[in-house]
């Protein structure tokens, strides 16, 4: 029987520290991407809809269905399906890199249902309006559409920053660093219930905090 021993609490913050700064840039790289791609994503999506400004059935079933092909895969089934992708991308399947693009890809058709629902909230009088006035196309997407859902928006990326680190203590298995490869290879496989315990802890601790500063901006922002 393999004993339990746990690394001396005075050294875990030696392993802990590097590994929250690794799961923080990933999770910043990759939501980079994701707003910058999911937001205009979904906003195409809503706006070619019936109820959108430009409706074209094409595309909007089109977009839809790549949109949903993202969120139809679990995690680990997607990160294994697009190996060839990351390979040809970054010339490697293991570590930091790799799993920048299935997080992302991940993270992009959620969020961009995400902003098709916040878009859709916005009261079809105001769009009526901008359109009445003689407002360009990008004037009512950024001065009604966006400035109107940006609540709806803000509680998005609260969720979707969540997801991802989430998904990042997950990509943690393929030795991408961060708290979940910590979990997993000295907690999990070294029987270290100090380092497990830690990385609970402040896996927590980080989701409660920014699921709590989303909802006060979500409120702020709120009329």
């Amino acid at each position: 029987m393999i004993p339990l021993l746990g690394t001396a609490w005075h050294d875990v913050p030696g392993l802990l520290g590097p590994a929250v700064w690794e799961t923080a840039r990933t999770v910043l790289i990759v939501m980079s991407v994701v707003v910058l791609v999911g937001g205009p994503l979904g906003l195409l999506i809503f706006n070619t809809s019936p109820l959108g400004l430009t409706p074209n059935r094409a595309v909007h079933v089109s977009i839809s269905w790549i949109a949903n092909l993202g969120r139809s895969l679990p995690f680990l089934v997607l990160m294994a399906a697009i190996i060839p992708v990351t390979r040809w991308v970054f010339h490697t399947t293991i570590g930091f890199k790799a799993a920048i693009i299935p997080m992302s890809v991940a993270g992009v058709a959620f969020f961009a249902r995400l902003t098709e629902n916040a878009v859709r909230e916005v009261p079809r009088d105001l769009l009526d309006v901008g359109v009445a006035s003689g407002s360009s196309r990008w004037q009512i997407i950024s001065g009604i559409q966006l400035r109107e859902a940006l609540p709806g928006l803000v509680a998005g990326v609260t969720l979707n920053v969540i997801a991802m680190i989430e998904y990042s203590a997950i990509a943690g298995a393929i030795g991408s660093g961060g708290v979940g490869y910590l979990a997993v290879n000295y907690g999990y496989r070294r029987f270290d219930n100090n380092i497990m315990l830690a990385c609970i802890v402040v896996l927590i601790a980080l989701v409660q905090l920014i699921q709590f500063s989303g909802d006060r901006v979500v409120r702020a922002l709120t009329r």
